[in-house]
């Protein structure tokens, strides 16, 4: 698994009163990155633990008891003209302020969540906390590449009866990441569990999604596949999701598909940014309703999208015992030349001409 709990020393965090938000940042407890990198593993957990614990937040809450609460992915990524950069925050700054406005929280406001993202990584730098780039890297166009992973997330307030959150925490982290899929594994499964509702969350990056989703890509695993993929809940027949993340079919027609959004799919800013870089290329898109009978019946290639995964080929789908193989089982002609474009864009190696990624100063 690409996550682990070895976050970077600087956090930030901010509080919501009446006032507005109080910011602080949080200097945890910690080593220098050379004298870290050689501790024994007890040791280095826990000074992992140690950073992980926060003594002035309430053990119960709405989060602990209900999980009411959002969080944010996004990445700082290694340049490879040095330093690092940001992926579309202002894009994940304002999903989390829908998020939270969504489940009825004060929202926290775009400027600051960029801003705050910005500060923690800078912060973390001066300190000596940071990602070289390396040239290997763009041998299998970044899908082997590491990068810092910035985990924003909210923390309801003490309660233990069931009810909304109206004085949250923001807390921000940064943590180091690898390759999210494994290399050579790139199959997946149907799942009969039920990713979200109509009229419910699944819209919204809430923490309560996320239970379905990991019981649903263990179960994957534990089979044998990479990934699983969610229906939809009233007919379970249209394609959703993967586990954590969006889902592209290009058919035999050179259609590009993917399931159009509404309060079921989350809005992926990976998904959205494959859209626009696939019609850049002359590909026509659709967002629309995708059958899981034409899914399998009609594609010849098909990959997930997200902010881990970036654009992650998937060679085959099985749906009630049966496998569905794609073209030749081989990653796509164009999913490879999305991740290309994309993580190019991301590490620098190709010009970023859209103005999406934010340096690091």
């Amino acid at each position: 698994m690409a996550f682990s709990l070895s976050s970077y020393p600087v956090v930030y965090r901010a509080k919501y009163t009446p006032g507005g938000w109080k910011e602080e940042f949080l200097e945890k407890p910690h080593k220098s990155p050379e004298a870290e990198a050689a501790l024994p593993p007890p040791e280095a957990e826990a000074l992992a633990d140690s950073r992980n614990f926060y003594s002035d937040m309430p053990l119960v809450s709405y989060t602990t008891q209900y999980g009411l609460g959002c969080f944010e992915g996004l990445k700082a990524l290694p340049q490879k003209n040095g330093g690092l950069a940001i992926f579309r925050p202002d894009m994940n700054a304002k999903r989390f302020y829908n998020s939270m406005k969504g489940l009825f929280m004060p929202p926290f406001p775009a400027e600051l969540f960029v801003d705050a993202c910005v500060e923690m990584v800078r912060r973390n730098l001066k300190l000596g906390f940071t990602l070289p780039y390396k040239a290997e890297w763009e041998k299998d166009s970044y899908m082997s590449a590491d990068s810092l992973y910035i985990r924003p997330f909210t923390y309801a307030e003490g309660g233990i009866g069931v009810n909304i959150s109206g004085s949250p925490w923001v807390v921000i982290i940064g943590t180091p990441v690898s390759a999210y899929f494994k290399e050579g594994r790139s199959d997946a499964v149907v799942t009969n569990r039920v990713r979200a509702n109509p009229n419910g969350t699944g819209w919204i990056k809430a923490d309560s999604n996320y239970v379905i989703a990991a019981l649903a890509k263990h179960e994957a695993v534990e089979a044998g596949y990479m990934e699983c993929v969610f229906l939809d809940a009233e007919k379970h027949s249209f394609v959703e999701e993967g586990s954590s993340c969006n889902i592209f079919f290009l058919l035999k027609s050179d259609v590009l598909v993917t399931p159009n959004l509404g309060d079921t799919i989350l809005p992926g800013i990976t998904r959205a940014s494959i859209l626009e870089l696939a019609g850049e290329r002359g590909v026509k898109t659709e967002e629309r309703k995708i059958s899981i009978d034409e899914a399998l019946s009609e594609t010849k290639e098909c990959f997930v999208s997200g902010t881990a995964a970036g654009a992650a080929p998937i060679s085959s789908i099985t749906h009630n015992g049966k496998k569905f193989t794609f073209g030749d089982g081989r990653p796509g002609e164009l999913t490879r030349e999305l991740q290309k474009t994309l993580k190019g864009i991301q590490y620098g190696a190709l010009p970023d001409t859209k103005g999406w990624m934010k340096a690091i100063g």
